[in-house]
């Protein structure tokens, strides 16, 4: 038996909307995509799918339904250029970060190669890709603490490495602490640019969205009391490794477009052209900076 394409998505569609899903024809026309075997915008082609297709549709829309993460769901994750292959146990990438690399790439592109850069807290790999893809010949070293994430960020390199080719770039996984001053202690002075997506969220703060709070790995989330403690240590290291006039930027909550820049500020002799940026909802989302002359850290 064949099933009417439209009427299950729009069915789909009112199971999500009525669970506050916050994109629920796009989610909904994902899971059928993926159910499928196409592209989303192929399925204007298909009129008919199989029970089997069906069963595993309605599946899908209920675990979505129940706030699992679609990522989790499709088994990928959509970040800039890349496709990225995402799970239980690595923190899923959002579009929020996309203007973070941007800025990265532009101070990047005006660098001859060879370059470097460095992303603390690499995660899936999504900003350590996006720069080494979209900056030719460049190096860049991914630090990931999680065992989990590192699983993923390694798939994901692999996955990555004919086109990492192509351009001359290479990303080099590193499984330790971004806060270890010792873990990339013969890089000291050498980075263009820092960037990091720490975990930025105060331990007593819940996720407001159940994607987050119930599906996202602690550690990629929650960082102390005030959710600066990976910060501290984060801002520390990348004065350690960034030439003068190396680039950092450093992802944050929206609750911290003042305390961020502060930590910077303190660093005495540090850091110039300290600044806060605002996401697409226009809140405060991360702090850019350029490593001064200074050769010595102020704590």
């Amino acid at each position: 038996m064949t099933h009417d394409v439209k009427a299950i998505i729009s069915k789909a569609i009112s199971l999500l909307t009525e669970a506050m899903v916050s994109s629920p024809q796009v989610d909904a026309e994902l899971l059928l995509a993926h159910v499928v075997g196409v592209e989303r915008s192929q399925l204007i082609t298909i009129n008919q799918i199989s029970d089997e297709q069906l069963s595993d549709f309605e599946d899908l829309v209920a675990r979505r339904a129940n706030r699992v993460p679609l990522q989790h769901l499709t088994g990928i994750a959509y970040f800039r250029h890349l496709e990225l292959a995402v799970g239980p146990g690595v923190f899923v990438p959002r579009p929020e970060t996309e203007l973070l690399v941007d800025a990265a790439i532009a101070h990047l592109k005006k660098i001859p190669a060879p370059r470097n850069a460095v992303d603390l807290c690499s995660g899936s790999g999504a900003i350590a890709l996006s720069i080494a893809l979209e900056v030719p010949g460049t190096i860049v070293l991914a630090v990931e603490l999680s065992d989990d994430a590192v699983k993923w960020l390694a798939h994901n390199i692999v996955d990555h490495a004919a086109q990492l080719e192509a351009v001359g770039s290479h990303v080099y996984i590193h499984h330790g602490n971004a806060g270890d001053r010792t873990l990339l202690a013969d890089m000291v002075g050498e980075i263009d640019a820092v960037v990091t997506n720490p975990p930025y969220i105060p331990s007593d703060m819940i996720p407001r969205d159940p994607e987050a709070r119930d599906h996202d790995p602690a550690i990629a989330l929650f960082s102390g009391q005030d959710g600066l403690d990976v910060a501290r240590e984060v801002v520390v290291v990348a004065a350690d490794l960034l030439k003068p006039a190396g680039f950092f930027g450093m992802e944050h909550a929206d609750v911290q477009g003042e305390s961020v820049p502060a930590l910077l500020n303190n660093m005495t002799g540090t850091w110039t052209d300290v600044k806060d940026n605002l996401d697409y909802n226009k809140l405060p989302r991360f702090t850019t900076a350029v490593r001064s002359e200074a050769k010595s850290v102020g704590r």
